[in-house]
Order: C-alpha cells, then structure tokens, then sequence
C-alpha cells in the first residue's frame, strides 16, 4: 500500500492522473483533450501546484512528465507526446452578449429561443473545465453577475439584465477594441449582437455618413492587432417586440429576424477548433444561415502527394523528407502529360464544397501550365493502399499538365474573395417592417464586415508549393 501511495504522488495524484488515464485509455491525444488537463490544473492551482510555473501557468514540462509516467504504466504502454503544446494556454471562452433595444424581442418567453440556443451551444461545446466568462454589452462593458448555469438556464436572459448599462446604443468600437485587447493565447472570444451598427445621437445625420464611419472605424480597430481569425455566423432568429430603426421612431414588429455570432481569437486557436470534432461545431454550427472566416494571417493547411491513385498519370517519385517535393518525373509516353494528386484537410478553412471545389476560386502558378481540379474525399474512397495518405484529410487537390520545364515550382492559391451574402444580406432602410427584405436583413451589414474583410484581406487562404523536377 506504501508503494502503490508512492506511485500515486509521482503521477500527481487524485484527479488529474485518473484524466490522464482515461484520455490515454479512449486514445484522444487530441490539443482540446491536452487542453482539458491544463484546464483542470488552473481551476485547481493549489491542489495541482507542481505542474504551475512561478506566473501562475501552467508548467508543460511537468505536466509532460505526468503523462508519460502515466502512460508507461498502461499495458501496452501509450506515449502522447506533448511538446508541440509547449507554450500554449488551454482553451477559455469570453462571451460578449449584446443588450440593446433592438436585442431584447429576439429573447422572449413567447419565441423559438434561437438566439440563445446558439449562445449556450457554444458555451456547452467547450472542454470541461474550461474557463467561461460573460460580459452583457452595450454603452459599456460589464460582468454578467450569474453564474455559468444560471445563464445557460435563463429563459429570459434579457429581462434577468434589465438593469444592465444603457440600451438606447451600443459602442462598437469600444467593445471590439475590448476584446481584442483583452485576448490572450488560448482564449476565444463570442461576441453576440444584430451588428447594427447605432451610435449615440444620428440626427441629421445621413444614412451614408454613418456608413462611411462604420467601416473605417471597424477597419481601423481590427487592423491593429495581428495574427487573428475572425468568424462571423449569421442566424434566424424568432423577433417579437418594439424595433428601433435609424430614424429613432421604433415600431413593433413580429417575425424573423437575422441575428449573428462573431467569434474572435489567434488565427492557430480558431485552426485548434476547427479541426477537432469536440469543438468544431464552435465555429461550424447548427442553424447558420451565412458564415465566413476571416484570416489575417494564412492557415496551415495539412497536405501530401497521393501515391498508386487511379487518377495518376506518367511517373515521378516523392522525395524523401519531403510529401511536396516530386523528382524524375516523366510523362505519358504518349501525351507527355503527368498527372499527380495532393491530399488536403481544408476542413479549418470552414468553407462548403460548393467553395473548395470550384477551380475558378484558386490560382494556379506554374511553369508547365499544370491545370487544378478539386473533389471532396468519399468514404468510399479509402482503401487499405491509400488509407496512410487519404486519414485526416477532406479533399483531393489534382494538377495535370505536360512536363516541358526541368524545374517547376506549382503554387496553389485559394482567394480569400469577399462573398456575396454580405450584400444580399445589407439594406440601406429599416425604417419600416413593409420595406423588401426586412425580415433576412442587417441595416450596414455590408458596410460593417467589409470594414474587418479589408482591414483582414490578405489574398488568399492558404498556399501550397509542390516543387516538380524531371
């Protein structure tokens, strides 16, 4: 028993190494199951001290430790190698929840509840143990003073609020400079609002001056800060209560109403997300109508060379200790054609297949003249010869044309266009519930988010280079 105790204190003891256990158990070595153990040690940093370094994070060398002394101790031994973790901060959650006039009917006891389904999704996806905070916006920024469950449980969370800052405007830029200041490796912030863009007193003001102002005003907030991702979801929600338009004369209104999601956070955070399935429905959910991604800076996208596919024509081999490098390569005997095949997991980029499989949305660089054709990975595809290169990817990316350059550096480009829901989903009037569209649009939408689309646009998603040598 004084032995088994022994071995106990050097695995760290109670909670965290049974977690362990379990993770290693089931397999998941995900970053969102590494993510949990760090958040464990945070919520109890007296209890777990030895794996908190001397600024009150956590120590990934000891915590490192504690798996693999855990690990070696499973028969047959499993070993999780964390190192790439090292430095990085266990997922939080900042949610930013919109009270404004023009908020409060899309949460009545009396409506579908879709708004605040989407809030608590979020909130519910992350890791257990995962530090969740909520802020109510408007005028200001302030503290949601119930606790985690009693927000998820509110079934009027705008009435629980009343009493919460001054509804009759919400100031954006304060609120977007908030959280961006705020931000820290690992956290991600929610911000939940109609995105109608009201700042204090707009009278005699033009529709278009305010415009103007928005947009440069987003543009010059996001612009400062480097290396984030910004996902914008657009909803349907249930809308019954008074509607305060432009022209401050509100009226009544009962119907559908777009609201939106807006998450923010390190471009590898919102990376992290999106390619784990515990997460992903963050910032993939259910219910979207629209959603885009903003990328300041590219993803890293996950690809190799396909090798023995149906599709390949002529010969070539992959180099070794490098999937995107091709030598001796040769073409048909006959065309002089050669044909070869990238496997991608384009998943994080979060774009639909009718995007990512549309040749004209990327730009092909190449010498020969190589040709792009994109198709989604199949089930059916995989066999047991190209289950090592197909596992973990989403698309096939096939390049063919004729190998008349010795050397050949093939870059491939996906644009980062700006889509066309942000217009189909902007108007210029709202100053009445009988104007076309009012019930499927944001009044400045267009102008709002092509503020962030320009202060964010660096060109293209993502690039890969193929290097082809004959």
């Amino acid at each position: 028993m004084m032995a088994m105790a022994l071995v106990l204190a050097a695995c760290g003891g109670g909670k965290l190494d049974k977690q362990v256990r379990s993770l290693l158990v089931k397999g998941d070595t995900t970053q969102v199951a590494y993510d949990s153990l760090c958040a464990q040690v945070l919520a109890h940093p007296d209890k777990y001290k030895q794996y908190v370094d001397a600024d009150g994070d956590v120590d990934h060398a000891r915590l490192g430790q504690l798996i693999a002394d855990v690990g070696s101790k499973l028969r047959p031994p499993v070993m999780w190698d964390t190192r790439r973790y090292a430095g990085k901060q266990a997922l939080s959650l900042t949610v930013y929840l919109e009270r404004s006039g023009s908020m409060v009917p899309y949460d009545t006891k009396d409506g579908g509840g879709q708004l605040k389904r989407a809030v608590n999704d979020v909130i519910n996806a992350m890791p257990q143990g995962s530090r969740v905070d909520i802020n109510i916006v408007n005028d200001d920024i302030y503290p949601y003073k119930g606790s985690i469950d009693q927000f998820l449980q509110d079934r009027d969370i705008y009435a629980s609020t009343s009493d919460v800052g001054d509804a009759a405007y919400t100031d954006f830029q304060k609120i977007f400079t908030a959280i961006l200041q705020a931000q820290r490796p690992g956290n991600v912030s929610v911000l939940v609002s109609d995105l109608i863009y009201s700042p204090r007193d707009t009278r005699d003001v033009s529709v278009d001056k305010i415009f103007n102002e928005e947009n440069s005003l987003v543009t010059r907030v996001f612009k400062q800060y480097k290396g984030k991702s910004v996902v914008v979801q657009q909803f349907m929600g249930d809308y019954n209560g008074k509607y305060y338009p432009y022209n401050n004369v509100p009226f009544q209104y009962r119907g559908k109403r777009p609201f939106y999601l807006m998450i923010i956070g390190d471009t590898r955070d919102i990376d992290a997300l999106a390619s784990d399935s515990q997460t992903r429905s963050i910032v993939d959910p259910r219910g979207a109508v629209n959603s885009y991604r903003f990328n300041q800076g590219q993803s890293d996208v996950e690809c190799c060379v396909v090798q023995g596919l149906g599709d390949q024509v002529g010969r070539f081999r992959v180099s070794h200790g490098n999937q995107l490098e091709l030598t001796n390569c040769q073409g048909d005997r006959e065309t002089g054609i050669m044909c070869f095949t990238l496997a991608a997991n384009l998943g994080g980029l979060l774009k639909d297949d009718a995007t990512l499989c549309d040749a004209a949305n990327y730009d092909v660089r190449s010498l020969n003249g190589f040709k792009l054709t994109v198709q989604p990975i199949e089930p059916s595809m995989v066999t047991g010869n190209n289950k090592t290169y197909l596992e973990g990817k989403t698309h096939l990316l096939t390049l063919t044309g004729p190998i008349s350059n010795p050397r050949d550096e093939v870059r491939i480009t996906l644009r980062n266009d700006r889509p066309a829901w942000f217009a189909q989903s902007s108007c210029s009037d709202d100053t009445n519930a009988g104007i076309r569209n009012f019930a499927s649009t944001t009044l400045g939408l267009d102008q709002l988010l092509g503020g962030i689309f320009d202060a964010f646009n660096s060109g293209n998603y993502f690039t890969i280079d193929v290097m082809v040598k004959r």
